[in-house]
């Protein structure tokens, strides 16, 4: 049998899925950073483009994929859907493994399907130049193919840690005319502050936002684009689970247990919101979604529902949103992404109405996942989308144990060879698990802003 399941170009989707009108619960509102009072269009217009704000807050439950974006997603998409047989096998599982790939494009992840989008948005209104953050550098590179397709210019502020322990995206970055600093710098008045405090701070996504809104907020030509947590930008990645309903129908099948990872939420809603909408209304019950995160920065498994900034300086609207408070700083000993302080709301709403659920896993752990499907499956994941390797690994062990023929669906959202030095790191015993004390914790819960709701 074909471990593939392919769909035509012409089987591609031609809308999103937006999750908003079937929330359980509505969204709560995001409140203006300075009156902390709900956030009007004319409040985000500094920054983002009309469509997006339109889409922000669309009722609209699917959304239409322009053609133009359609023409470059096909490039490398629809992506295949593969069975894990031989995963299967190592495990001596009765559980059928399955894993939606969106590591075969230019980018190497998942990031690519909304960066387009946003670029060709911002386009259409006449936006010549982009600034963002990026972590782990799968965003900044996945926008940098996007800006540079579309005669865009790219600013990008890179968390350091990642800056120096992720080398070849930023060259990724660079090749396609983007320019990339080591955040926090010394080019925006938040990144000084927190120079001024820390020296050598090794950077956080809060401090790298803070300087890409900085720049974009205080200039008329230069719009800002974000990679996760916003509503547009789970939107865009819906175009992952509606080409998995699809492979799923010509097999014949249906998930049981769906996962991804999730650090500010995107690759996770893009896989299991156009699947979710059955749970929601009550078709499939019996349905679970678990999102995975890593246990040095859990949002989900230990942070608390509270309405916070998106990032360090406070220059962003307050999202309702599982945080671990916006001064959180990860350990720089963390190989991999998923180190952002906040889950997206929507995704916080479906957990707040247990709707999915969320684990964590040291980093030594997910390596050893990784290792594991490199060598039955040939691919080597991301460190990212380890963490969801790992939790398919653990549902298939349980399927062992109680008999149970149950199929699972993972997103490899991204491959990890551009990640080799902290695979060699790993390899060499150098690195360390890291578990967040509660006191740490407790300490970033105390600067949470004093919201009465």
């Amino acid at each position: 049998m074909d471990n593939r399941i392919y769909l035509s170009t012409k089987e591609m989707p031609s809308k999103y899925y937006n999750i908003l009108p079937d929330l359980p619960t509505p969204l709560a509102m995001p409140l203006n950073p300075a009156t902390k009072q709900p956030i009007s269009p004319n409040d985000l217009a500094a920054i983002f483009p009309n469509a997006l704000i339109e889409q922000e807050v669309s009722q609209q439950r699917f959304i239409d994929i322009p053609e133009e974006v359609r023409e470059i997603y096909s490039l490398s998409r629809p992506t295949p859907l593969y069975r894990a047989f031989r995963l299967e096998k190592l495990l001596g599982t009765p559980a059928k493994i399955y894993y939606k790939y969106e590591g075969a494009n230019p980018a190497g992840s998942h990031k690519i399907n909304t960066a387009v989008a946003q670029a060709y948005y911002n386009k259409q209104e006449g936006v010549k130049k982009l600034v963002t953050e990026t972590g782990a550098g799968q965003w900044g590179s996945a926008l940098s193919i996007a800006t540079n397709h579309f005669g865009m210019e790219l600013e990008v502020y890179m968390v350091k840690v990642s800056y120096h322990q992720k080398p070849y995206r930023r060259t990724i970055m660079q090749l396609h005319g983007a320019n990339v600093y080591a955040s926090p710098t010394n080019r925006t008045n938040s990144g000084k502050a927190i120079l001024e405090e820390n020296p050598d701070s090794p950077g956080s996504l809060g401090i790298a936002i803070s300087e890409a809104v900085e720049l974009a907020a205080s200039n008329p030509d230069v719009n800002y684009a974000l990679g996760s947590v916003l509503n547009h930008v789970m939107l865009h990645q819906t175009i992952i689970g509606e080409e998995t309903r699809l492979q799923f129908e010509k097999v014949g099948d249906y998930p049981d247990i769906i996962i991804a990872s999730a650090g500010g939420g995107s690759n996770f809603a893009g896989l299991s919101f156009p699947f979710l909408r059955d749970k929601l209304s009550g078709t499939k019950k019996d349905l679970r979604v678990i999102a995975v995160e890593p246990s040095s920065c859990p949002t989900l498994t230990r942070g608390k529902l509270a309405y916070d900034f998106g990032d360090t300086a406070g220059y962003t609207p307050l999202l309702k949103m599982y945080t671990l408070g916006h001064n959180f700083m990860p350990p720089a000993i963390h190989a991999g992404g998923l180190r952002y302080h906040g889950m997206a709301p929507t995704v916080s709403n479906l957990l707040k109405n247990n709707m999915i659920e969320a684990m964590s896993f040291k980093q030594i752990e997910v390596f050893d996942a990784a290792k594991i499907f490199l060598q039955t499956e040939g691919i080597l994941p991301a460190p990212e989308s380890a963490h969801a390797v790992k939790a398919a690994m653990i549902e298939a062990e349980k399927c062992k144990q109680t008999k149970e023929g149950k199929t699972i669906v993972f997103n490899l959202s991204g491959h990890g060879f551009l990640d080799l030095a902290s695979f060699e790191t790993y390899l060499n015993n150098k690195m360390e698990d890291y578990q967040l004390p509660e006191e740490t914790i407790f300490r970033y819960f105390a600067d949470l802003p004093q919201i009465d709701e």
